[in-house]
């Protein structure tokens, strides 16, 4: 199997993945972002350090991808999960999922629980495909300073701005 639980030594190898997701997110609210590796080192020392389980797709000694779970009173959420564009349609990402899935069972649930940009319509089409289509929280917030409202969205009774 190609799954590989990672730990602390694997930082110099992950944070690099953890960057590109970084910069991705960034594109889906068209901001340009670059790469922040010691930013990424950073954000993986606390995942070690608050002992959340990080599974890492590797063939050879190549990293191709990572899922992160966060564990809050024995529920558990996928943090962040990337694969590299050039390796994405293999199913890679679904072998990291089924993992958190099963790491989620362990922990007495049926489901594992999703945070989700609402731009990111590959991972919607993604989560969609394993059955994952119950709306569960929207996260709101007040607008920052640099924040460009382009539309208005609905949810039932009301309007956001986004």
């Amino acid at each position: 199997m190609n799954i590989k639980k990672v730990s602390f030594r694997d930082i110099n190898r992950i944070s690099p993945l953890i960057a590109k997701f970084r910069a991705e997110l960034q594109g889906l609210r068209a901001a340009e972002a670059d790469e922040d590796i010691e930013s990424a080192r950073e954000e993986f020392a606390k995942y070690i350090d608050n002992s959340y389980p990080i599974f890492a797709y590797k063939e050879g000694s190549e990293f191709l991808g990572y899922l992160v779970c966060r564990i809050d009173h024995e529920v558990v959420w996928v943090e962040s999960l990337y694969v590299l564009k050039e390796h994405r349609r293999r199913g890679i990402a679904s072998k990291l999922f089924k993992d958190a899935e099963e790491l989620a069972v362990s922990y007495g649930n049926e489901t594992l629980y999703n945070n989700v940009h609402p731009n990111n319509n590959g991972m919607i089409e993604f989560l969609s495909k394993k059955g994952y289509n119950v709306l569960n929280l929207i996260e709101i917030r007040k607008k920052r300073k640099d924040d460009v409202i382009s539309e208005q969205i609905q949810i039932r009774d009301n309007i956001f701005d986004y």
